[in-house]
Order: structure tokens, then C-alpha cells, then sequence
């Protein structure tokens, strides 16, 4: 990992850099911000297929004896109804119903000898935290979790060609995965995991397989003509499909409720889990704020951190905002009183001491037509 005057580089860091990509620090790794341009990117995701590298996340293995039902207390969201093959986006939450990461648990299935197996995808600024806390509450269960951050390439490649693209390349039926399925396949002889999971609101996979065959790959990719994407792309469509970024849209201060995710929550199919007290009572009481999306009226973006006034008082604060490269229109996603949340309510924006007209919209601000 990156000390405190460096910033680690993943496998890929030559084969990125040979392709002139601008890097930028990220959760104490030096990334790519983009390559020909953000707006090139972005529209090579929404309309054929780029590729991302996403190494950078924390990986976890995960094992033991009845492994779903020792995940159960971890998480809000039913664990256990996961067959063999499926996926189950969820979130960590503390005692007090924070969000301390957000996470995808990958569910493999049991072994002949009874051991259930599974991956967990995590974010990178959050990999030691998750980990420490998950092994804290796994730990009287005997399940064991193998942290394989360091020796897994990740590789997201995204858009409606995506499938199309791959398939020449991959010994296995990548074309039958449903959403949020998965399956081991092999690429150039070596076995990888496959799911059909993305962070951009457009179909496409990520793939976990070693540093040399994730090497291989990206150079295959590319010379196929799948187009490089940085950060800035994967920001810009993430915001678009409203998925949520941890740490400016979710944090330990807020809860899933609160956060739009309410669908996470599994209230009346599971047990004790931490948080759940405080997701009751907000189920029971109702929220005092929501997350809501917000569209300018004007040629203003609205940026993380800038004030939401409404008759001029604050009421809340962008978590998130850019200029949309699809909608060509300034779009934000914001906490404000519950009150305030309804879709067409007017809001202001300040920016550099002005206010500016924003309106409430319904999210995402975007869905793509090439999903089911």
C-alpha cells in the first residue's frame, strides 16, 4: 500500500501510462483521471464499450461453515436468499445505522465438505476498515476472510457491446448472466471470476483474475478497440444512474433510508442485525432528511460541498454535481429536509456567495435503454 509520500500503482500502471493517460491520487493510489478526454469516454460507455481499471478495490475471499447466516447480522439486507451464482449489493452498517461501506457480496456456493464460499468487493479507501470490522464479527463463526487485494487485477468493462466483445474471448456463458449473477470462466487458459456488475448504470462485467492475465487482457481489449476510461468517466456515469459514492453520498453519518436505498433493507425477513433498532424507528417514525436529485435551472453546476437554500435559509449541502455529458445538464444529488424531497419542489444552489434556481427530480437522472 501507498506511504504517506507515495501513492500505490496497480498492475496496470505501465500499460496505462504508454497510453497517456493523466493520473490523479485516489484513496492513496495513483490512478487514471482519463485518457483522450472525459467527454470521449464517457460517450464510448453510454454507446458502445470502455474499460476501466479498477484494481484499486479491496477483495476479499470469504469461507466457512454456514457463511450467509454469519454475514446476516453484518448486514441489513436478507443474505441467506442468495443461491449459488447470485450477488447481493449491500451495505455495512454500525450501531447507530451509519453506512460504514458500501459492498458487493458475491455468493459461490458449498463445497462437498459443507463449506459455503463467497467474494466481497469493497471500496478502496475503506479496504483496512471493512476488513478489521468484518474478521471483529466473523470471528467466533469460523469463517475465515483471505484479503486478496494486492493479488488481483480488477477490470470493469462496461456498455451495450461489452458482452458482444468479450465473448470471443471467454471459454463460458457470459451471454446467460442475468444482472448481479456470476460465474468462474476461463480467459487465455487461466480461471477467472466474471460477474455482470458495473458502476456506470450501462450493462457490462467486472473480471478479477491475475496481474499477467489482466495484463493480457487489457491489451487485448484494446487492440479490439474497447476504449480506456479513467476516473473522470466513471464519476460522471455513475452520477448519471444515481449509484451512490462512499463518502460524499454515503457515510457512517447517514443511513440507508436516508440514502435511497431503503430496498437494501430486509426488515421482515431477518433477525437481529447491527443498526437495525434505528432503521425501525426510522421506518416508524419517518425521515427527517433524504437524498434527493436535483437539476439546475441554469448554465451553474452545482459541485460537492456548495450550500442547498430554500427561502434563504440552508437546508443542506451537494454530496454530489457535474455537468452531464449525456443530458448536457447540471445535475446534483443532495440531503435535504424530508419535506423538501418531493419531485418539481424549487430549490436554490449557492455558488461563490449567489444563489441559483434547481428543481427536485426523480433518480436516476439517466436510465439506459440497453438495460432490461
Amino acid at each position: 500500500m501507498a506511504t504517506s509520500k507515495t501513492l500505490a500503482r496497480t498492475p496496470l500502471f505501465e500499460e496505462i501510462s504508454e497510453l497517456g493517460a493523466r493520473f490523479t491520487g485516489f484513496a492513496g493510489w495513483e490512478m487514471p483521471v482519463q485518457f483522450a478526454g472525459l467527454k470521449q469516454e464517457h460517450a464510448a460507455v453510454r454507446s458502445r464499450v470502455g474499460m476501466f481499471d479498477i484494481s484499486h478495490m479491496g477483495k476479499f475471499i470469504l469461507k466457512g461453515q454456514n457463511l450467509l447466516s454469519h454475514l446476516q447480522p453484518l448486514f441489513p439486507s436478507d443474505m441467506e436468499r442468495l443461491q449459488a451464482g447470485q450477488a447481493q449489493y449491500t451495505v455495512l452498517l454500525n450501531a447507530r445505522g451509519g453506512i460504514i461501506d458500501d459492498v458487493i457480496i458475491y455468493y459461490q456456493g458449498e463445497d462437498e465438505a459443507g463449506w459455503q464460499h463467497g467474494v466481497a468487493i469493497v471500496n478502496a479507501a475503506t479496504r483496512s476498515r471493512d476488513k478489521a470490522w468484518m474478521l471483529a464479527h466473523l470471528e467466533e463463526s469460523g469463517a475465515t476472510l483471505q484479503d486478496v487485494s494486492q493479488e488481483k487485477i480488477l477490470l470493469a468493462v462496461q456498455g451495450p457491446e461489452a458482452i458482444a466483445m468479450l465473448k470471443p474471448l471467454v471459454e463460458g456463458d457470459i451471454e446467460s448472466l442475468n444482472a448481479f449473477e456470476h460465474l468462474n470462466a476461463s480467459i487465455a487458459g487461466e480461471s477467472v471470476f466474471i460477474a455482470r456488475t458495473g458502476y456506470t448504470g450501462e450493462d457490462g462485467v467486472e473480471i478479477m483474475l491475475s496481474p499477467e492475465g489482466g495484463r493480457q487482457l487489457w491489451r487485448s481489449l484494446f487492440a479490439a478497440g474497447v476504449v480506456p476510461c479513467g476516473l473522470g468517466a466513471r464519476d460522471t456515469l455513475r452520477l448519471e444512474a444515481a449509484m451512490a459514492l462512499y463518502g460524499q453520498d454515503i457515510t457512517d453519518s447517514t443511513t440507508p433510508l436516508e440514502a435511497g436505498l431503503s430496498w437494501l433493507v430486509h426488515l421482515p425477513t431477518k433477525g437481529e442485525f447491527i443498526g437495525r433498532n434505528v432503521l425501525e424507528q426510522q421506518k416508524q417514525n419517518g425521515l427527517d432528511r433524504k437524498l434527493i436529485g436535483l437539476e439546475m435551472q441554469g448554465r451553474y453546476i452545482a459541485r460537492h460541498g456548495y450550500p442547498i437554500v430554500a427561502e434563504g435559509e440552508k437546508v443542506g449541502e451537494v454530496t454530489s454535481g457535474t455537468l452531464s455529458p449525456t443530458l448536457g445538464k447540471a445535475i446534483a444529488l443532495a440531503y435535504v429536509p424530508k419535506r423538501l424531497a418531493k419531485k418539481g419542489t424549487p430549490l436554490e444552489v449557492e455558488i461563490r456567495g449567489k444563489t441559483h434556481p434547481a428543481i427536485v427530480v426523480k433518480k436516476p437522472f439517466y436510465r439506459s435503454p440497453h438495460r432490461a
